[in-house]
């Protein structure tokens, strides 16, 4: 560990990130540019002392779960996040669609949806992150861990993850979620992530296996979603999404038609917030 080299490229890339990129506000009390070390270290989810002490040089080392978060907080790049692990004296994380890491510029757009339910997805189900009102429409899913910490997985295995959808729409997301896992095994081949999970799910699951064995293939289009929140009701939503090739991940955008009734729903979310019950 080069705890000399690894201070100052933390406090080069502090200083480099504006508050606007992180969806803060800058305040007129603000008088030099870069973010604030607590506000980095909240950011990475962690105490601002314990930040504090890393560009400082002293402390313990960070562990690749601790650096890991710091490279989501500074919005880092691949090949920062890979020198920030070496720096650290860790070797660097495999990348073959590992799917953890958001890219910054994924990391910017939905910094800045602020007031949208939004969520960053890999190409596993796994929720990477999740704006304020995507956690109080659809619950905080950064809560799983494990193979759960997908929604391919829970589907088939815990009854409690089709609850927010009409049941009369589970055929249709069953053989959709199919179809995406189906698709992410084909990509990955075998000895994948991919691949351990359909292992498992052919394994506890005859519904997926009876679906799985006739070989879903991913549609061209995305039809609304109807969401059933415990408060609000019925939602009909629209799910855009923007896919990031290089990260195998996708940015879920949801919205509904200006004038509806979803859309005044989606209003109330502001004010409800992750009151869910």
């Amino acid at each position: 560990m080069d705890r000399a080299q690894l201070a100052h490229f933390l406090r080069t890339r502090r200083e480099a990130l504006q508050p606007e990129d992180v969806g803060l506000p800058r305040g007129p009390r603000r008088r030099t540019g870069g973010l604030r070390r607590e506000e980095v270290a909240a950011l990475c989810g962690m105490s601002a002392d314990y930040y504090s002490r890393i560009e400082q040089q002293r402390g313990p080392n960070p562990s690749e779960q601790m650096l890991a978060a710091i490279a989501r907080g500074l919005r880092l790049s691949l090949e920062e996040r890979d020198h920030l692990f070496r720096l650290a004296g860790h070797a660097t994380p495999r990348r073959a669609f590992r799917g953890d890491h958001i890219n910054p510029g994924m990391m910017r757009i939905i910094d800045r949806l602020d007031d949208t339910p939004a969520q960053v997805v890999s190409h596993l189900g796994e929720t990477l992150k999740q704006t304020r009102l995507a956690v109080a429409l659809m619950g905080d899913e950064s809560l799983h861990t494990g193979m759960a910490r997908s929604l391919h997985y829970r589907w088939f295995t815990d009854p409690a993850s089709r609850l927010i959808y009409p049941e009369e729409d589970h055929p249709r997301h069953t053989r959709l979620i199919a179809a995406h896992l189906h698709d992410a095994y084909t990509r990955d081949g075998k000895g994948s992530r991919a691949a351990e999970m359909v292992d498992a799910l052919l394994a506890v699951s005859p519904e997926f296996e009876a679906i799985w064995r006739e070989h879903p293939v991913l549609g061209s289009y995305c039809e609304p979603k109807r969401i059933r929140h415990p408060r609000l009701g019925a939602l009909e939503l629209h799910c855009q999404t923007l896919v990031d090739p290089d990260q195998s991940q996708m940015l879920m955008v949801f919205t509904a038609a200006p004038g509806s009734e979803s859309y005044e729903k989606l209003q109330l979310l502001s004010v409800i917030g992750d009151q869910r019950i």
